[in-house]
């Protein structure tokens, strides 16, 4: 256990298997680096701390990481909603616990120091970093999960989210290699030179003209949704928005010009010269990822969009000399978790070793590929118009149990009860305003409206609850397949050229570079890529074993060894 004590100094206890305290340890906060990394080489503990960026970026920026750990703050917020815990209470009386995510102290003050304990600035306020507020509770999330109904679930989802946290800190430190010159050189392509502030873009004002003059209104705003509107039904385009879908449907010289300057005002909005400028440090983007930062247990990130970089970008993450990128991603990762959760063999059949989209042709069901996708994510995501709609009903047939699983769980949202993960996630309670839309639909003097309105709610909370089961346990399979491949590519020998701007911890040997929900690049030395690559196809098939074991679903990975990344 790692806290601040009274005094101020740094305080490290080691507890025994029943949290009682065997001794203890202060230190200046400076000397937390090398005390981690002695006990590290006597044989690797399991820190607990109150926030993991809070105390581990400054241990990484000294050259030294943590084998294992127990983030206090995210596995509070696991417990405190976990339908597998059978007494809420102490863990929600807990309030300080109850905070946001991590904001990295460079995007508070613009000047990162090395050890700042106030990294955690949180929506409503920071953790307590102090050792006693720390201790009591972990005996209270050790009293939660003991006396839960199924704490081995539980210790393993602990184990997995504080491992996401060390993978999460590690990413950040190391940042992801970035090409400026060719990433200036996809803008220039794109959007035509960099215009000087406050014009636009060549190829954007080209675009503009051609909207402008086919709708026959030179001044019109094209960033201005509502003026927008206006001048697409002067010119006779009917439309409710100015959505890509909505505009597709209709057929008039505008829309395409104006969709072409949409496409390109996101690029220059969200990855333009000004994201390179403000994101980019010494060959490397270093985004901070917040695990957790998403309901479901999804990843969010702050800074730049990590999670949402375009396709076009991607030859702009590019490996050090004397490196690679090994790039690997899981192909249809929620459909084959619902096969495995459910144990559906007949789908698991489909998926086996393959395309499961292409399986499910195979078997019958559909005729193309295209509409085996649209029904299985129709499924996961409860469409019921349309193509998806159709393909549905021959899923139920085909595939019982995976359809049941998440019927049952869109039902169970429906009527507002609350839903877990395979590890016990639990999805949050519904807000009062649904509960209060709920009861009006009943009341006797109920207007037809209210009861509108309430089974349009009740529905959009069974799709959320139909798709939080899958895409959840999803997230926990790329947990567990995260942790395991951050041990792997650490038992790797130390190698020359350092990869010197990935930082002192890391840029040794192969370290994780990047990762978005199905998808990892490893950063690695051009001879250790066939080392990486395999780590990466080992821990997969861990992570499977690991959360399903005995299931007959694989989980195969489209994998590529490259200077550039070429996913996208």
């Amino acid at each position: 256990m790692v806290g601040r004590g009274a005094d101020g100094r740094t305080a490290v206890v080691d507890l025994d298997a029943q949290g009682e305290e065997l001794s203890r340890v202060v230190v200046d906060l400076e000397q937390l680096p090398q005390l981690i990394a002695d006990r590290e080489a006597r044989g690797g503990p399991r820190w607990v701390w109150s926030d993991t960026p809070a105390w581990y970026d400054a241990v990484l920026r000294r050259g030294v990481r943590a084998g294992r750990c127990h983030d206090l703050r995210l596995v509070h917020t696991i417990l405190q909603h976990s339908l597998l815990v059978a007494d809420h209470g102490p863990i929600r009386a807990a309030r300080a616990w109850e905070t946001g995510p991590p904001v990295p102290a460079e995007a508070r003050s613009g000047e990162a120091t090395l050890f700042d304990l106030d990294r955690t600035a949180a929506t409503q306020g920071s953790v307590p970093h102090d050792l006693e507020a720390a201790l009591a509770e972990l005996a209270r999330q050790r009293s939660a999960i003991d006396g839960s109904a199924d704490p081995g679930r539980l210790r393993l989802l602990a184990a997995a989210e504080s491992a996401g946290a060390l993978v999460a800190a590690e990413l950040h430190a190391a940042g992801i290699p970035w090409d400026v010159d060719e990433h200036d050189r996809i803008l220039r392509e794109a959007l035509g030179p960099r215009p000087s502030p406050g014009q636009t873009p060549a190829r954007m004002a080209e675009a503009a003209a051609e909207v402008r003059a086919a709708l026959g209104d030179p001044l019109v705003s094209l960033d201005s949704p509502p003026k927008l509107l206006r001048a697409l039904h002067r010119a006779g385009i009917d439309v409710e928005s100015t959505s890509q879908w909505e505009l597709t449907a209709h057929e008039h010289p505008a829309i395409e010009p104006l969709l072409r300057y949409k496409k390109l005002s996101r690029l220059l909005t969200a990855n333009g010269w000004t994201w390179i400028d403000e994101w980019v440090r010494e060959g490397r983007y270093r985004p901070l990822y917040i695990p957790g930062g998403v309901v479901t247990g999804r990843w969010a990130s702050n800074g730049g969009g990590a999670l949402q970089i375009p396709r076009q970008l991607r030859p702009a993450l590019r490996a050090d000399p004397g490196w690679v990128l090994v790039n690997a991603d899981v192909a249809q990762l929620e459909p084959r978790v619902l096969a495995a959760m459910a144990g559906d063999r007949a789908m698991a059949a489909a998926a086996a070793g393959t395309d499961l989209y292409a399986g499910i042709v195979a078997s019958g069901v559909v005729a193309t590929r295209q509409e085996a996708k649209v029904g299985v994510l129709g499924a996961l995501y409860g469409g019921t118009t349309g193509d998806s709609g159709r393909i549905v009903p021959r899923l139920r047939s085909t595939f019982p149990a995976a359809m049941g699983l998440v019927d049952e769980a869109a039902r169970t949202g429906e009527r507002g009860g609350g839903v877990s993960t395979w590890l016990g996630r639990s999805s949050p309670e519904p807000d009062p305003a649904w509960i209060a839309s709920q009861q009006r639909a009943h009341q006797a003097d109920a207007d037809p409206r209210d009861g509108e309105r309430a089974r349009r709610a009740a529905r959009d909370r069974g799709r959320f609850t139909r798709n939080f089961v899958v895409q959840g346990t999803a997230a926990e399979w790329a947990l567990a397949w995260l942790a395991d491949l951050r041990l792997r590519l650490a038992r790797l020998e130390a190698v020359e050229p350092v990869a010197t701007g990935s930082g002192p911890a890391l840029g040794g040997r192969a370290h994780l570079a990047f990762f978005l929900h199905d998808e990892v690049i490893v950063h690695a030395p051009r001879e250790q890529a066939e080392a990486a690559a395999e780590a990466i196809r080992e821990a997969a098939a861990a992570a499977g074993r690991l959360l399903f074991p005995g299931s007959p679903v694989d989980f195969p990975l489209d994998l590529q060894i490259s200077e550039r990344s070429q996913k996208g």
